[in-house]
Protein backbone atom coordinates (compact mmCIF):
# COMPACT_ATOMS: atom_id res chain seq x y z
CA UNK A 1 0.00 0.00 0.00
CA UNK A 2 1.47 3.30 -1.09
CA UNK A 3 1.42 6.14 1.40
CA UNK A 4 -0.01 9.30 -0.03
CA UNK A 5 0.80 12.77 1.10
CA UNK A 6 -2.30 14.67 1.92
CA UNK A 7 -2.30 18.24 0.64
CA UNK A 8 -3.67 20.71 3.17
CA UNK A 9 -6.95 22.26 2.19
CA UNK A 10 -6.36 25.94 1.48
CA UNK A 11 -8.18 28.24 3.85
CA UNK A 12 -9.93 31.11 2.18
CA UNK A 13 -9.61 34.31 4.11
CA UNK A 14 -12.61 36.55 4.26
CA UNK A 15 -12.65 40.32 4.22
CA UNK A 16 -14.51 40.49 7.54
CA UNK A 17 -11.73 39.39 9.93
CA UNK A 18 -9.23 41.57 8.08
CA UNK A 19 -11.48 44.60 8.27
CA UNK A 20 -12.10 44.37 12.02
CA UNK A 21 -8.55 45.34 13.15
CA UNK A 22 -8.40 48.11 10.53
CA UNK A 23 -11.73 49.56 11.67
CA UNK A 24 -10.63 49.29 15.30
CA UNK A 25 -7.44 51.21 14.49
CA UNK A 26 -9.34 53.91 12.60
CA UNK A 27 -11.89 54.23 15.37
CA UNK A 28 -9.14 54.58 17.95
CA UNK A 29 -7.52 57.53 16.12
CA UNK A 30 -10.82 59.35 15.65
CA UNK A 31 -12.22 58.79 19.13
CA UNK A 32 -8.90 59.40 20.91
CA UNK A 33 -8.68 62.75 19.13
CA UNK A 34 -12.17 63.59 20.35
CA UNK A 35 -10.86 63.51 23.91
CA UNK A 36 -8.56 66.48 23.32
CA UNK A 37 -11.35 68.41 21.63
CA UNK A 38 -13.75 67.67 24.48
CA UNK A 39 -11.14 68.82 27.01
CA UNK A 40 -10.75 72.15 25.26
CA UNK A 41 -14.50 72.58 24.91
CA UNK A 42 -15.34 71.74 28.52
CA UNK A 43 -12.53 73.69 30.21
CA UNK A 44 -13.94 76.89 28.72
CA UNK A 45 -16.73 76.63 31.31
CA UNK A 46 -15.13 74.87 34.27
CA UNK A 47 -11.89 73.68 35.83
CA UNK A 48 -10.24 70.59 34.46
CA UNK A 49 -10.96 68.40 37.50
CA UNK A 50 -14.56 69.55 37.76
CA UNK A 51 -15.04 68.58 34.12
CA UNK A 52 -13.44 65.19 34.75
CA UNK A 53 -15.53 64.69 37.88
CA UNK A 54 -18.78 65.24 35.97
CA UNK A 55 -17.55 63.14 33.08
CA UNK A 56 -16.73 60.18 35.30
CA UNK A 57 -19.75 60.68 37.53
CA UNK A 58 -21.90 59.94 34.48
CA UNK A 59 -19.59 57.32 32.96
CA UNK A 60 -19.06 55.64 36.33
CA UNK A 61 -22.82 55.39 36.91
CA UNK A 62 -23.20 53.64 33.56
CA UNK A 63 -20.24 51.37 34.34
CA UNK A 64 -21.69 50.44 37.74
CA UNK A 65 -25.03 49.53 36.15
CA UNK A 66 -23.31 47.37 33.54
CA UNK A 67 -21.26 45.55 36.18
CA UNK A 68 -24.36 44.93 38.32
CA UNK A 69 -26.13 43.41 35.33
CA UNK A 70 -23.19 41.32 34.10
CA UNK A 71 -21.81 40.38 37.55
CA UNK A 72 -18.44 39.29 36.12
CA UNK A 73 -16.10 37.01 38.03
CA UNK A 74 -12.79 38.82 38.30
CA UNK A 75 -9.70 37.29 39.85
CA UNK A 76 -7.69 39.22 42.39
CA UNK A 77 -4.82 39.54 39.91
CA UNK A 78 -7.09 41.02 37.24
CA UNK A 79 -8.72 43.34 39.76
CA UNK A 80 -5.33 44.72 40.78
CA UNK A 81 -4.41 45.12 37.10
CA UNK A 82 -7.56 47.13 36.38
CA UNK A 83 -6.96 49.29 39.46
CA UNK A 84 -3.42 50.14 38.39
CA UNK A 85 -4.61 50.79 34.82
CA UNK A 86 -7.27 53.19 36.11
CA UNK A 87 -4.78 55.12 38.22
CA UNK A 88 -2.08 55.34 35.53
CA UNK A 89 -4.00 55.58 32.26
CA UNK A 90 -7.03 57.56 33.36
CA UNK A 91 -6.48 59.40 36.64
CA UNK A 92 -2.84 60.44 36.10
CA UNK A 93 -2.89 60.66 32.29
CA UNK A 94 -6.20 62.45 31.86
CA UNK A 95 -5.82 64.56 34.99
CA UNK A 96 -2.52 66.09 33.90
CA UNK A 97 -3.58 66.35 30.24
CA UNK A 98 -6.77 68.26 31.13
CA UNK A 99 -4.93 70.55 33.56
CA UNK A 100 -2.43 71.39 30.81
CA UNK A 101 -5.21 72.25 28.36
CA UNK A 102 -6.98 74.25 31.08
CA UNK A 103 -3.80 76.33 31.48
CA UNK A 104 -3.55 77.19 27.80
CA UNK A 105 -1.74 74.34 26.06
CA UNK A 106 -3.57 73.81 22.78
CA UNK A 107 -5.20 70.53 21.87
CA UNK A 108 -2.71 70.01 19.04
CA UNK A 109 0.37 70.41 21.23
CA UNK A 110 -1.12 68.16 23.90
CA UNK A 111 -1.80 65.53 21.27
CA UNK A 112 1.79 65.92 20.06
CA UNK A 113 3.17 65.13 23.50
CA UNK A 114 0.89 62.11 23.74
CA UNK A 115 2.12 60.89 20.37
CA UNK A 116 5.66 60.59 21.76
CA UNK A 117 4.42 57.44 23.53
CA UNK A 118 5.75 55.12 20.77
CA UNK A 119 9.36 56.07 21.45
CA UNK A 120 9.00 55.30 25.14
CA UNK A 121 7.05 52.10 24.48
CA UNK A 122 9.57 50.92 21.87
CA UNK A 123 12.37 51.52 24.37
CA UNK A 124 10.90 49.23 27.00
CA UNK A 125 8.74 46.85 24.94
CA UNK A 126 11.65 44.66 23.86
CA UNK A 127 13.22 43.80 27.23
CA UNK A 128 9.97 43.84 29.23
CA UNK A 129 7.34 42.49 26.85
CA UNK A 130 9.29 40.49 24.30
CA UNK A 131 7.82 42.51 21.42
CA UNK A 132 10.36 42.82 18.62
CA UNK A 133 10.72 46.26 17.05
CA UNK A 134 11.73 45.85 13.40
CA UNK A 135 13.94 48.21 11.42
CA UNK A 136 10.91 49.27 9.37
CA UNK A 137 9.03 50.15 12.55
CA UNK A 138 12.01 52.05 13.94
CA UNK A 139 12.15 54.20 10.82
CA UNK A 140 8.40 54.76 11.04
CA UNK A 141 8.70 55.78 14.69
CA UNK A 142 11.40 58.34 13.98
CA UNK A 143 9.59 59.66 10.91
CA UNK A 144 6.47 60.03 13.03
CA UNK A 145 8.33 62.25 15.49
CA UNK A 146 9.33 64.50 12.61
CA UNK A 147 5.75 64.59 11.34
CA UNK A 148 4.10 65.53 14.62
CA UNK A 149 6.80 68.12 15.24
CA UNK A 150 5.92 69.77 11.94
CA UNK A 151 2.20 69.67 12.75
CA UNK A 152 2.43 71.72 15.94
CA UNK A 153 5.73 73.58 15.52
CA UNK A 154 4.07 76.99 15.47
CA UNK A 155 2.38 76.39 18.86
CA UNK A 156 5.61 75.86 20.81
CA UNK A 157 6.80 78.98 22.66
CA UNK A 158 9.29 79.69 25.40
CA UNK A 159 6.57 81.13 27.65
CA UNK A 160 4.54 77.94 27.93
CA UNK A 161 7.45 75.48 27.92
CA UNK A 162 7.16 74.78 31.67
CA UNK A 163 3.51 73.81 31.28
CA UNK A 164 4.61 70.92 29.07
CA UNK A 165 5.66 69.06 32.24
CA UNK A 166 1.96 68.45 32.91
CA UNK A 167 1.11 66.48 29.74
CA UNK A 168 4.57 64.86 29.82
CA UNK A 169 3.79 63.53 33.30
CA UNK A 170 0.44 62.30 32.00
CA UNK A 171 2.20 60.59 29.11
CA UNK A 172 4.48 58.73 31.51
CA UNK A 173 1.43 57.50 33.38
CA UNK A 174 -0.09 56.16 30.16
CA UNK A 175 3.17 54.40 29.23
CA UNK A 176 3.48 52.75 32.65
CA UNK A 177 -0.14 51.57 32.52
CA UNK A 178 0.20 50.25 28.98
CA UNK A 179 3.36 48.24 29.71
CA UNK A 180 1.86 46.97 32.96
CA UNK A 181 -1.25 45.71 31.16
CA UNK A 182 0.75 43.87 28.50
CA UNK A 183 2.99 42.35 31.16
CA UNK A 184 0.07 41.11 33.29
CA UNK A 185 -2.05 39.87 30.32
CA UNK A 186 -5.46 40.16 32.03
CA UNK A 187 -8.12 37.64 31.11
CA UNK A 188 -11.14 39.77 32.02
CA UNK A 189 -13.28 40.82 29.04
CA UNK A 190 -12.81 44.22 27.43
CA UNK A 191 -16.21 45.59 28.46
CA UNK A 192 -15.62 44.52 32.04
CA UNK A 193 -12.13 46.06 31.94
CA UNK A 194 -13.51 49.36 30.69
CA UNK A 195 -16.27 49.41 33.31
CA UNK A 196 -13.95 48.54 36.20
CA UNK A 197 -11.41 51.19 35.24
CA UNK A 198 -14.13 53.79 34.70
CA UNK A 199 -15.68 53.07 38.08
CA UNK A 200 -12.34 53.35 39.88
CA UNK A 201 -11.56 56.59 38.03
CA UNK A 202 -14.97 58.01 38.95
CA UNK A 203 -14.25 57.49 42.65
CA UNK A 204 -10.82 59.10 42.30
CA UNK A 205 -11.84 62.14 40.26
CA UNK A 206 -15.00 62.93 42.25
CA UNK A 207 -13.19 62.50 45.58
CA UNK A 208 -10.21 64.68 44.66
CA UNK A 209 -12.41 67.36 43.10
CA UNK A 210 -14.67 67.49 46.15
CA UNK A 211 -11.80 67.53 48.67
CA UNK A 212 -10.03 70.37 46.83
CA UNK A 213 -13.22 72.45 46.65
CA UNK A 214 -13.45 72.40 42.86
CA UNK A 215 -16.72 70.46 42.58
CA UNK A 216 -19.36 72.86 41.25
CA UNK A 217 -22.56 72.74 39.20
CA UNK A 218 -21.97 74.85 36.06
CA UNK A 219 -24.99 76.63 34.62
CA UNK A 220 -23.88 76.64 30.99
CA UNK A 221 -25.59 73.99 28.86
CA UNK A 222 -22.47 73.75 26.70
CA UNK A 223 -20.56 72.33 29.67
CA UNK A 224 -22.88 69.34 29.82
CA UNK A 225 -22.64 68.99 26.05
CA UNK A 226 -18.87 68.67 26.46
CA UNK A 227 -19.41 66.18 29.28
CA UNK A 228 -21.60 63.97 27.11
CA UNK A 229 -19.08 64.31 24.27
CA UNK A 230 -16.32 63.02 26.56
CA UNK A 231 -18.39 60.18 28.00
CA UNK A 232 -19.61 58.83 24.66
CA UNK A 233 -16.72 59.58 22.31
CA UNK A 234 -13.68 59.66 24.60
CA UNK A 235 -14.46 57.20 27.42
CA UNK A 236 -16.62 54.72 25.54
CA UNK A 237 -15.11 55.20 22.10
CA UNK A 238 -11.51 56.28 22.66
CA UNK A 239 -10.56 54.25 25.71
CA UNK A 240 -12.64 51.30 24.58
CA UNK A 241 -10.86 51.23 21.21
CA UNK A 242 -7.51 51.63 22.98
CA UNK A 243 -8.14 48.44 24.94
CA UNK A 244 -9.33 46.63 21.81
CA UNK A 245 -6.25 47.61 19.80
CA UNK A 246 -3.93 46.94 22.73
CA UNK A 247 -5.05 43.31 22.84
CA UNK A 248 -5.15 42.94 19.07
CA UNK A 249 -1.73 44.39 18.39
CA UNK A 250 0.57 44.66 21.35
CA UNK A 251 1.96 47.80 22.93
CA UNK A 252 4.52 48.76 20.28
CA UNK A 253 2.41 48.69 17.15
CA UNK A 254 -0.70 50.30 18.61
CA UNK A 255 1.47 53.17 19.80
CA UNK A 256 2.33 53.97 16.19
CA UNK A 257 -1.28 55.04 15.74
CA UNK A 258 -0.63 57.87 18.19
CA UNK A 259 1.16 59.68 15.38
CA UNK A 260 -2.17 60.16 13.59
CA UNK A 261 -3.83 61.75 16.61
CA UNK A 262 -2.25 65.27 16.42
CA UNK A 263 -3.20 65.92 12.77
CA UNK A 264 -6.66 64.44 13.33
CA UNK A 265 -7.10 66.66 16.39
CA UNK A 266 -6.11 69.71 14.37
CA UNK A 267 -8.67 68.87 11.70
CA UNK A 268 -11.39 68.64 14.35
CA UNK A 269 -10.19 71.89 15.93
CA UNK A 270 -10.46 73.60 12.55
CA UNK A 271 -13.98 72.31 11.96
CA UNK A 272 -15.27 73.00 15.48
CA UNK A 273 -13.24 76.00 16.64
CA UNK A 274 -12.16 77.51 13.32
CA UNK A 275 -8.47 76.96 14.07
CA UNK A 276 -6.52 77.21 10.83
CA UNK A 277 -3.94 74.67 9.69
CA UNK A 278 -0.82 76.09 8.03
CA UNK A 279 1.19 74.63 5.20
CA UNK A 280 3.80 73.15 7.53
CA UNK A 281 1.11 71.42 9.57
CA UNK A 282 -0.51 70.01 6.43
CA UNK A 283 2.85 68.65 5.30
CA UNK A 284 3.34 67.13 8.75
CA UNK A 285 0.04 65.28 8.41
CA UNK A 286 1.33 63.67 5.22
CA UNK A 287 4.56 62.69 6.98
CA UNK A 288 2.53 61.13 9.82
CA UNK A 289 0.49 59.10 7.36
CA UNK A 290 3.65 57.85 5.64
CA UNK A 291 5.14 56.91 9.02
CA UNK A 292 2.14 54.79 9.96
CA UNK A 293 2.02 53.09 6.56
CA UNK A 294 5.74 52.39 6.68
CA UNK A 295 5.48 50.81 10.11
CA UNK A 296 2.35 48.73 9.51
CA UNK A 297 1.99 47.91 5.81
CA UNK A 298 3.96 44.67 6.11
CA UNK A 299 1.68 43.52 8.93
CA UNK A 300 -1.37 44.08 6.75
CA UNK A 301 0.01 41.94 3.93
CA UNK A 302 1.70 39.14 5.80
CA UNK A 303 -0.60 38.52 8.74
CA UNK A 304 -4.04 38.65 7.21
CA UNK A 305 -5.07 41.50 9.44
CA UNK A 306 -3.77 44.70 10.93
CA UNK A 307 -1.27 44.31 13.75
CA UNK A 308 -2.09 40.74 14.72
CA UNK A 309 0.37 39.06 17.04
CA UNK A 310 1.21 35.44 16.36
CA UNK A 311 1.30 33.01 19.24
CA UNK A 312 3.75 30.21 19.79
CA UNK A 313 2.41 26.68 20.19
CA UNK A 314 0.81 26.33 23.59
CA UNK A 315 0.87 30.07 24.21
CA UNK A 316 -2.27 32.03 25.00
CA UNK A 317 -3.40 34.17 22.08
CA UNK A 318 -3.57 37.90 22.60
CA UNK A 319 -6.96 38.16 20.91
CA UNK A 320 -9.69 39.95 22.85
CA UNK A 321 -11.45 37.73 25.37
CA UNK A 322 -14.80 39.32 24.63
CA UNK A 323 -16.83 42.35 25.56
Amino acid sequence: MTAQTLEPTPVRRTAGPRAIPFLAATGFVVFWSCGFIGARWGTEYSSAFNLLAWRYLLAGSIAAAVLLIRRPRVSRKDLVTQLVMAVCCQFIYLGLIFIGIDHGITAGVTALIGSLQPILIATVAGPLLGERVTARQSIGLLLGVVGVGMVVADDLTAENAVLFLLPIGGLLGLVVGTVFERHRKPTVGLLNSLCLQTLVSAVLFVSVTAVTGQLTVPREAAFYGATLWLVVLATGGGWGQYLVNLRLSGATRISILMYLVPPTTMVFAFLLFDETVGGLAALGMVVCAIAVLLATLRSWRNRGGWMTKSSKPGERSSQPSGW
